[in-house]
């Protein structure tokens, strides 16, 4: 059914509009002709918008699917999982630092802003 409203009802208006246009040779009849052939174009682009709406949705249930496995496992569908982290080994004591010298140079006496007499 999808197949016949997807493909085959678009090429019969498409050829009734032939029909019509070779029934009738007049400009009247190509006028017709001309609005069938929208008609039936505007039923295939309506399929299109409605094949690209569905194909988004099976995009997100793809990544819904693969959220779930992520909450799961840990890890990505398409990733191999983390390997088991090491033994932790004794660290050395952090070298003891002196104290940053002071840099910070005082600050200049303010201006005086009124007129001095």
């Amino acid at each position: 059914m999808t197949r016949f409203v997807r493909i085959w009802l678009p090429v019969g208006v498409l050829l009734a509009a032939a029909i019509a246009f070779a029934l009738n040779p007049t400009m009247d009849g190509l006028e017709g002709a001309a609005h069938i052939v929208g008609a039936g174009l505007a039923i295939w682009l309506l399929n299109l918008l409605i094949r690209i709406g569905i194909s988004g949705e099976r995009d997100r249930d793809a990544e819904d699917e693969a959220r779930a496995f992520f909450d799961e496992h840990g890890y990505w569908p398409d990733e191999a999982p983390d390997e088991p982290p090491a033994p932790a080994t004794p660290a050395a004591p952090p070298a003891h630092r002196a104290p940053a010298p002071h840099t910070r140079r005082a600050r200049p006496a303010p201006r005086h802003r009124g007129r001095e007499y």
